[in-house]
């Protein structure tokens, strides 16, 4: 039952009736009432009084007492300057609590046929995962699962660069620094080993760029002409041309390194129908390219180069193939987005990659829709803001990004921390206090990070992520452990709470029907986060779900309640709420544990 869309007939009605007027259903909209009125929901009569030939007041009561008289839904009304407020009878928030504590699939959209692509992670073979990666993982996941409740059939993708000028740097100081160190051998984790190198050729070139601007050398020329770039990009054109050394040492550390990322992977709680590697990807793009310029979508220059021309769109002139006939970015891209189409024939596909390749991938879906690609319209770029940390916080072995792992880790230590402060585990196991830490860690991390608009810049600030009071994971996971207590309680005692009727009920406190109303909210806000593709607003409405909730919880006494019909249906109403909490969070990617 959907009270929104039972009340809106009515009101339409009322216009038939009073002022002869045909309105249609999609121009009648309903908003919350402002809490300091009474009312569940708000009609604004102002831009109906030129039907009404009356003032906004009189129009706004006259509709009231129509539906009061006409729609046992409503049990009353107020009106404040033209806003018409309307009390919900309480009959019928148990008709819409009957109905959502049913449908054990609540507020999930049955399958629709559709398929949908999304693609993130997109991590470098030369380098750990770190902070900005984990936003991004988070999204791609989230963004995925919530999807999956709006009925789409969803394929979540890796996109892997483990080709190019970076990779063969570590590979080029690995070499020639390396002496045989391996993952045992160093102790680390094969993504880390593989990221020392990278700094430690970053810190080599920069030597030989100094030694070079202090013989006399421009700066810009030293980088160009230092020995050691110079020998990456010959280890490139080896890897390139086949050469079995090259290649055998490219395999070998990029095995490494993936067993790296897998290891972050099953921390951080993300998975992958498929990766795409960009070695496997990069060279698809070139038959493109030769399609594109014999339907003239592209160009060819004197130097033999390839571009495309979207000043018309507002953009510049792009090239999509060197002289030299190598690929650029946008080559592969191209090929990429062809080959997903060819594994899953998706309806959209979304790439969540970071605001600063906004402009690429306006200029990838313009060319993908002048060579009339069938997934063109269905191309959408999830784009989001950079993470900060507070200075001087958690900075990484470089010194320079803040790695993924010591960031979990870190979190599970500040979770460790502040829960002994508030001695919230002091009856747990030690064991069993572990795992909830890491659950509350990584509650608070995700919870943290994806509670912000995707595309806002953001401050994450560890501290106050773990917070059992604030606008946090912590909160509403302790919110959730609560309920759990109470439930076991309830069924310790045998209280027969399920499958009742409650609509004997004749009146409901506040906070109850405000609960009733948090819940009735559910399908609505998951349609909305699917549609804008923003795991914010499943984060919002878990955390207004759970601060009402305690409200509740504060406000009446569940198990001394006045009747036992009363006492079951609290109990009812709490088994509810942790239902949906629990599939909020689910959504999110978070755990919620039982106990706290």
């Amino acid at each position: 039952m959907n009270l929104e869309q039972e009340i809106t007939p009515y009101i339409q009605q009322a216009f038939s009736e009073l002022y002869q007027h045909s309105l249609e259903l999609q121009e009648i909209k309903l908003q919350p009432t402002r809490k300091d009125f009474e009312g569940t929901y708000t009609f604004v009569t102002f831009p109906y009084s030129r039907i009404s030939r009356k003032s906004p007041d009189q129009t706004a009561t006259e509709i009231g007492e129509f539906l009061k008289e006409k729609s046992a839904l409503i049990s009353d009304f107020n009106v404040v300057k033209g806003f018409l407020n309307m009390v919900i009878a309480e009959e019928a928030w148990l008709r819409v609590f009957a109905d959502l504590a049913r449908d054990s699939h609540w507020g999930q959209q049955p399958a629709n046929g559709k398929k949908v692509v999304v693609e993130y992670s997109s991590p470098n073979t030369n380098k750990p995962l770190h902070l900005g990666h984990l936003r991004n993982n988070f999204l791609g996941f989230s963004v995925s699962e919530i999807l999956k409740a709006n009925g789409y059939t969803v394929a979540m993708v890796n996109l892997v660069n483990d080709r190019g000028i970076h990779i063969c740097k570590s590979m080029l100081a690995y070499q020639k620094w390396g002496n045989g160190e391996t993952p045992e051998s160093a102790g680390m984790k094969g993504d880390h080993l593989i990221g020392k190198y990278y700094v430690i050729f970053d810190k080599e070139y920069k030597k030989q760029i100094e030694a070079l601007a202090e013989e006399g050398m421009d700066k810009e020329k030293a980088k160009a002409e230092a020995p050691l770039i110079k020998e990456a990009q010959q280890m490139l054109q080896q890897w390139e041309a086949g050469d079995e050394e090259t290649v055998a040492l490219w395999q070998k550390m990029n095995e490494w390194v993936y067993a790296g990322f897998d290891e972050t992977y099953r921390k951080i709680g993300v998975r992958f129908d498929k990766m795409y590697k960009e070695s496997n990807t990069y060279l698809l793009g070139k038959d493109i390219v030769e399609e594109g310029l014999q339907k003239g979508v592209f160009f060819k220059k004197e130097d033999g180069s390839v571009w495309a021309d979207l000043s018309a769109e507002g953009l510049d002139e792009k090239l999509v193939l060197r002289g030299d006939g190598t690929s650029v970015y946008i080559t592969q891209d191209m090929g990429t987005a062809d080959l997903k189409y060819q594994d899953f024939g998706m309806d959209k596909s979304i790439v969540v990659v970071g605001n600063e390749q906004d402009y690429h991938f306006k200029v990838l879906f313009s060319l993908l829709s002048k060579l009339d690609r069938p997934y063109a319209k269905g191309n959408y770029h999830l784009s989001y803001g950079m993470v900060d940390l507070p200075s001087g916080k958690m900075k990484s072995r470089e010194g320079t990004v803040v790695d993924a792992d010591d960031l979990v880790q870190e979190m599970q230590n500040t979770a460790k921390e502040y829960t002994q402060e508030l001695g919230k585990l002091e009856d747990i196991e030690s064991q069993e206090a572990e795992v909830l830490y890491n659950i509350i860690g990584m509650g608070a991390l995700k919870y943290y990070l994806l509670k912000v608009d995707p595309k806002k810049r953001m401050l994450f600030n560890p501290q106050e992520s773990v917070d059992f009071q604030g606008h946090t994971g912590p909160f509403i996971q302790y919110t959730f452990a609560r309920i759990s207590s109470l439930l076991r309680r309830a069924d310790q005692l045998e209280i027969p709470y399920q499958d009742v009727d409650y609509s004997a009920i004749k009146e409901l406190q506040a906070s109850e029907r405000e609960v009733i109303f948090q819940l009735s909210q559910w399908p609505d806000k998951l349609r909305l986060a699917g549609e804008e593709y923003a795991p914010s607003v499943v984060a919002q409405y878990v955390y207004d779900l759970a601060k009402e909730y305690n409200r509740f919880y504060t406000d009446v006494s569940v198990f001394n309640a006045e009747d036992e019909l009363r006492r079951n249906f609290r109990i009812a109403l709490s088994s509810a709420v942790a239902r949906t909490i629990r599939m909020g969070m689910g959504l999110l990617g978070i755990e919620v544990p039982e106990r706290m």
